[in-house]
C-alpha cells in the first residue's frame, strides 16, 4: 500500500510540498522516493544538500505504518497527488498539496463549480451584508463556496452558503487536531456533517502556525475557478490570495466598498488592474461564463398564495423583518402569522436569518 508513504512524507514538518514533488517526479514511485539514500538524492539536479540531509534525519523518526494509523484512527479521509479523484483544478497549480486531508463529503461538492470568497478578518457590516446578498442569489444552484474558515468574511461566506443550501469547502491552516479560530467550532461541525468539507494539506498534529496561513491561501484559490474578494487592505491575506488567483490563471472578482474604508484600498487597486466588479451573483456567472439553472426542486411557484402569504411577502420585499415588525405592518393576528411563517418556510418561499428575522428566497 503506497498511501502510507505519502502520509509519512506529509508527516515531516521540515520539508515542503515542492521537495516531495521533486522526489516523486524523479523516482516515479513514492515508496522509492521515501526510502532514498543520500547518494540517490545527490543525483537530483538542483536539490539542496541541506534539505536532503534534513529529510533523511527527520524521515528516520517516521514510521509509515504509524503515520497511516494516525490518520485513519482519527477518522480523517485523504487523497494523494497520484489518486484519480484528486481535484483537477488543484492539481493544475504550481505547488499542489502532496496529500489533501478532509472531513465531510468533499466529492459531494461540485468541484466543477467552485468559487472562492475571501476578505478581511476585521470586516465591516457592509462587506458581510454584501457577501450574504450575493451568495443568497446563488440559491438553488450547485455552486460550491470555498473559503478559509477564518473570522470575518470567511465565516460570513461559509455561513451564507449553508443558509442557502449551497455546499461549502473550508481550507484550514493546520492539522485536524486543531480548530482555529475556536469560535468557529460549530461552523466546522456543520460543514463536516453535510454542508460540504473541511480540507487541509497538513498532517493532523501540525499546529496553526503563522506561516501556514499564506500557504493555505494557494489551496483556497487553487480549488476554485474564480476568487471573489470582499474586503482587502493593501497588506492582507486576502490580497495574497487575490495575487495567487492571478498567478494560477483564474478569474479575479471584487465587491466594491466605501472608499473611506482602509480595507477597500486593496479592492480598488485590484479593480483598477482589471479585476471584475461584482455587485450581484449574475456578475460572477458572467465572469466565469457559467449558465446555471436553478435545481428543479428549489424553483418557487408563487401562484396560488393565500392573501396572508402575499401580505407577508410584501412586508419583507425590501428588507428582512422579525415577526413583531411583520405583524405591525400587516395587521395579521400573531398566532396566524407565526403559523403562516412556518408554512412558508416549509414551502421554501422564505427563510429565517440571524436575529429571528425573515427574508424572501
Amino acid at each position: 500500500m503506497k498511501n502510507k508513504f505519502w502520509l509519512a512524507f506529509s508527516a515531516i514538518e521540515n520539508i515542503d510540498g515542492n521537495f516531495i514533488h521533486r522526489l516523486y517526479n524523479y523516482f516515479g514511485d513514492i515508496e522509492e522516493a521515501f526510502n532514498a539514500d543520500m547518494h540517490e538524492l545527490s543525483q537530483i539536479d538542483g536539490l539542496s544538500v541541506k534539505k536532503a540531509e534534513t529529510f533523511l534525519r527527520e524521515r528516520d523518526k517516521i514510521d509509515p505504518e504509524k503515520a497511516l494509523y494516525g490518520v485513519e484512527n482519527r477518522g480523517i479521509n485523504y487523497v494523494t497527488l497520484e489518486d484519480d479523484k484528486y481535484p483537477k483544478m488543484l492539481k493544475q497549480i504550481e505547488d499542489p498539496p502532496a496529500v489533501l486531508y478532509y472531513k465531510g463529503d468533499l466529492f459531494g461538492c461540485n468541484l466543477e463549480r467552485t468559487v472562492a470568497v475571501v476578505g478581511s478578518r476585521k470586516s465591516t457590516y457592509h462587506a458581510k451584508d454584501a457577501v450574504n446578498k450575493i451568495i443568497s442569489e446563488l440559491v438553488g444552484t450547485d455552486i460550491c463556496i470555498v473559503s478559509g474558515l477564518a473570522a470575518g468574511i470567511d465565516t460570513s461566506a461559509h455561513t451564507a452558503a449553508l443558509e442557502n443550501n449551497l455546499k461549502t469547502i473550508g481550507v484550514i491552516a493546520s492539522g485536524f487536531d486543531f480548530i482555529y479560530p475556536t469560535s468557529n467550532k460549530n461552523l466546522y461541525e456543520k460543514i463536516e456533517k453535510g454542508g460540504g468539507a473541511v480540507v487541509t494539506e497538513y498532517y493532523p498534529t501540525f499546529q496553526p502556525l503563522k506561516f501556514r496561513f499564506p500557504q493555505r491561501n494557494r489551496i483556497v484559490s487553487g480549488l476554485s475557478y474564480g476568487t471573489l474578494v470582499a474586503e482587502a487592505s493593501l497588506k492582507s491575506g486576502a490580497l495574497i490570495t487575490a495575487n495567487l488567483c492571478l498567478e494560477q490563471g483564474r478569474e479575479l472578482m471584487c465587491i466594491p466598498g466605501l472608499i473611506s474604508n482602509p480595507n477597500t484600498e486593496g479592492i480598488y487597486k485590484l479593480l483598477k488592474n482589471g479585476a471584475t466588479l461584482v455587485t450581484q451573483a449574475q456578475d460572477i456567472l458572467e465572469a466565469l461564463n457559467w449558465e446555471i439553472k436553478p435545481a428543479e426542486q428549489l424553483k418557487i411557484n408563487l401562484e396560488g398564495l393565500s392573501s396572508t402569504e402575499e401580505k407577508i411577502l410584501d412586508a419583507i420585499e425590501v428588507e428582512e423583518k422579525n415577526a413583531d415588525e411583520i405583524a405591525l405592518e400587516t395587521k395579521i393576528d400573531i398566532d396566524e402569522l407565526l403559523t403562516t411563517l412556518t408554512t412558508m418556510e416549509l414551502k421554501g418561499i422564505i427563510k429565517q436569518v440571524t436575529g429571528d428575522r425573515y427574508k424572501r428566497i
